[in-house]
């Protein structure tokens, strides 16, 4: 049997555990409000317009992608590049800008555009598997007419390109 004594340790033993792990919990929390560090960029090209793209290759890159951004550039965006094509499907969460992402074909061409609201769980998948999605801010297509269809050109696209 436990006397009062040392059930009164282990009580404050106890909250003094809970009490470390809400700051540790919070502290966590509180990184992760942080949006990752610009990335490395590349320029593409769509028509006339230059696209500075960051380009989010591993897999914390593309899960962290655009969270907590609270501006972005009106020529600048998020390429995200993969190994093989497959159906992707992007969401909003912890992202606060408005985003229009366009999956795009091996060959630069955008297979569909989805416009994306902030700090939403939303699915916006691609119409059929594909390699890249490159993010813009909303409506950065639309102004431009650029439709599915329409062929990006920049270095990931180059028919050169290993496979």
């Amino acid at each position: 049997m436990i006397d009062h004594k040392t059930n009164a340790l282990l009580l404050r033993g106890m909250a003094l555990l809970m009490s470390l792990l809400g700051v540790l919990t919070a502290t966590g929390a509180a990184a992760q409000q942080h949006p990752q560090p610009r990335l490395p960029t590349i320029e593409l090209t769509a028509g006339m317009h230059v696209i500075q793209a960051e380009v989010a290759q591993g897999p914390q890159e593309q899960t962290m992608g655009l969270m907590h951004r609270q501006t972005m550039r009106i020529n600048e965006g998020m390429l995200f590049i993969y190994d093989n094509p497959r159906i992707l499907c992007f969401w909003m969460r912890n992202t606060l800008l408005p985003l229009t992402v366009a999956f795009i074909a091996d060959d630069g061409s955008i297979v569909n555009l989805k416009d994306m609201q902030p700090k939403t769980e939303h699915s916006h998948c691609s119409a059929k598997p594909v390699r890249y999605a490159l993010e813009m801010n909303q409506g950065w297509f639309n102004d431009r007419g650029l439709k599915p269809g329409f062929k990006l050109r920049g270095s990931p696209f180059s028919s050169t390109r290993a496979r």
